[in-house]
C-alpha cells in the first residue's frame, strides 16, 4: 500500500504561484510513476502532470506546459507540483496518484493509477 497526502492547496490570484506537495510513504515506491490530476466543478478528473520516482522523467498536459513543473525529492519522499502564471479555469481540486505502472511515462487516465490522495483545493481569482 502506498499512502499520499497533498497540501500546499489555497485561494491565490490570477498570475499568481503555488507549489503542492504530495507526501508518500508505505510500500517502495522507487519503481512508481506519480501523477497529479485536477478536477473541476461539474467536470471529469483530468491529467496534470507526471513524474517517474526512479528517473525523474516527466510529462505534462497541453494545458499546464511552461506553467506547471512537476518534480521530486527522493529524501523526503515528496513529489510536487510548482503551478506559476495560475488562471481562473485552474481552478479545482488536485489530487496526487500514484501507479503501479512502470514501463510508460505518458499515465494520463484515472485508471492507470492505484493510489490517490485526497485532494487539496485550488481556487484561483480573477
Amino acid at each position: 500500500q502506498v499512502q499520499l497526502v497533498e497540501s500546499g492547496g489555497g485561494l491565490v490570484q490570477a498570475g499568481g504561484s503555488l507549489r503542492l506537495s504530495c507526501a508518500a510513504s508505505g510500500r517502495t515506491f522507487i519503481n512508481l510513476v506519480m501523477g497529479w490530476f485536477r478536477q473541476a466543478p461539474g467536470k471529469e478528473r483530468e491529467f496534470v502532470a507526471a513524474i517517474k520516482w526512479n528517473t525523474g522523467s516527466t510529462y505534462s498536459a497541453d494545458a499546464v506546459k511552461g506553467r506547471f513543473t512537476i518534480s521530486r525529492d527522493n529524501a523526503k519522499n515528496t513529489v510536487y507540483l510548482q503551478m506559476n502564471s495560475l488562471k481562473p479555469e485552474d481552478t479545482a481540486v488536485y489530487y496526487c496518484a500514484a501507479s503501479r505502472i512502470s514501463y510508460s511515462i505518458m499515465l494520463v487516465t484515472t485508471t492507470s493509477y492505484n493510489y490517490w490522495g485526497q485532494g487539496t483545493q485550488v481556487p484561483v481569482s480573477s
